[in-house]
């Protein structure tokens, strides 16, 4: 099968599972069950998306947003992935930093928030910080045990064909833990997305769309709130699909860490 054609397969799939959940959406809205602005059904909700998309709000909105999820994404990434290598390669850096870490990811990230508006205020500053404290301990974790697990006869059987320390970890230990660290970049994702919606209801001033959410439920405004949830749940299935696809099929599928699923 070519590679395009397993694409398409893909994106039919998906389609389908969506489509799916539309159907059951509208048939639940138009059962009379919930009063209709309670749960409008999926023409107005289309057609609200639809507005604030063309007068720009929701673009707006979104950027904000994803501005959040990327700044704190990045920082999570930049402090967590050398740690998370550092802590797998010496005893002493592990035993300062695991119990830390597990002592602080059980705190949700949004009871921190109350706390971070008192030091940093309102704004940007706390909803970054609250998306790289949710997004540092599944990336942190992770790549620990991805280093963890390398097959030591791999290091031994490179070595003994002369590789050096930066080959080691670059050709051997970085590939053999890519899997992991791949995941917890995933988790992270998802994690930080919970935690920017929960950190804009609170600290956000104007602009994010968790402020959208939650300023349209003072007013009753269901549609807005859906359609807001559904931009969400679109960037991220771009996310997944192009993004996170794109670096698997890129890394650990290309050095054959890891093999597609078979339908």
């Amino acid at each position: 099968m070519t590679l395009t054609a397993e694409r398409l397969r893909t994106w039919r799939r998906a389609a389908t599972s969506i489509v799916g959940l539309l159907i059951f959406y509208e048939l639940v809205a138009r059962s009379g069950y919930f009063p209709a602005v309670l749960l409008p059904p999926l023409g107005k909700v289309a057609l609200t998306l639809w507005t604030t998309v063309t007068d720009g709000t929701m673009l707006h909105h979104a950027a904000a947003t994803l501005y959040r999820v990327l700044a704190g994404m990045t920082l999570a990434v930049i402090v967590a992935v050398p740690l998370g290598v550092l802590m797998a390669r010496y005893k002493s850096v592990e035993n300062f930093c695991l119990p830390l870490a597990s002592a602080l990811m059980p705190i949700p990230s949004l009871a921190w928030v109350p706390v971070f508006i008192l030091w940093f205020g309102l704004g940007n500053t706390v909803a970054i910080l609250i998306v790289f404290y949710a997004a540092t301990f599944p990336i942190l974790l992770n790549t620990w045990s991805g280093v963890r697990a390398v097959n030591p006869l791999w290091l031994r059987a490179a070595g003994a064909m002369g590789a050096n320390g930066q080959s080691l970890f670059w050709k051997v230990m970085i590939p053999a833990a890519s899997p992991f660290i791949i995941t917890g970049i995933r988790q992270a994702f998802l994690r930080a997305w919970i935690a920017v919606i929960g950190a804009e209801f609170l600290a956000a001033s104007d602009w994010g769309l968790g402020w959208v959410i939650f300023d349209a439920k003072e007013f009753l405004n269901a549609d807005l709130m859906l359609a807001s949830l559904a931009v969400i749940g679109v960037i991220g299935f771009l996310f997944e699909r192009l993004f996170f696809g794109s670096i698997e099929k890129a890394t650990v599928m290309r050095w054959g860490m890891v093999r597609a699923a078979k339908s």
